[in-house]
């Protein structure tokens, strides 16, 4: 815990100073929105989801984009990186492992609610595909000091994979016709 604090203190910091004033704009946001005629229920979820995704992304990408005490590699050879991290069995090995995974999981969980006409299970896992991807690249074009890898982009992926399959679940569970229509894009 403490490496992670070491590493990651000031960021953390930073989010849980940021997660009131991005309640507090949700709340905003929601007003707003009734206030203009959208049906409350309908305000809610959106204005939830959008902060979520929000708040549950972009302190990860902030950590991936943060400078690092290295050299750049590219790692291209899929699963090695993962493998030889898992090897190494360390506290390093579940932070590795368990941010890859969630760092897409509250954009896969959260964008078929808001937007359930572009939802599937597969659509949402090639997306976080390609924006992982998007980040990797950021990563080995700025020269960061950090490990560009595939591995990273097949976790990534497989947690907004994971993130819309959650949402699918919690859509069957639900029974609403909202729910519904995102169940038929999910699919």
């Amino acid at each position: 815990m403490r490496q992670v604090w070491n590493s990651w203190g000031d960021v953390l910091t930073v989010w849980g100073l940021a997660m009131p004033v991005l309640a507090g704009c949700a709340v905003l946001v929601f007003r707003w929105r009734v206030r203009w005629g959208q049906d409350p229920t309908v305000a809610f979820r959106h204005t939830v989801a959008e902060a979520g995704m929000l708040g549950g992304t972009l302190p990860w990408v902030w950590m991936i984009l943060t400078p690092a005490e290295g050299e750049r590699q590219l790692i291209l050879v899929p699963l090695r990186d993962l493998f030889e991290t898992i090897a190494e069995a360390s506290a390093n090995t579940v932070i590795q492992v368990a941010a890859n995974l969630i760092l897409f999981l509250p954009l896969g969980f959260l964008l078929p609610l808001r937007f359930p006409r572009c939802a599937s299970v597969l659509g949402i896992t090639l997306l976080g595909a390609v924006l992982s991807a998007s980040l990797e690249i950021a990563q080995y074009a700025l020269d960061l000091g950090r490990y560009t890898s595939i591995d990273d982009v097949l976790m990534n992926m497989t947690g907004a994979g994971l993130g819309a399959y959650l949402a699918r679940r919690h859509a069957a569970r639900r029974g609403s016709a909202y729910s519904t229509r995102i169940l038929a894009r999910l699919g």
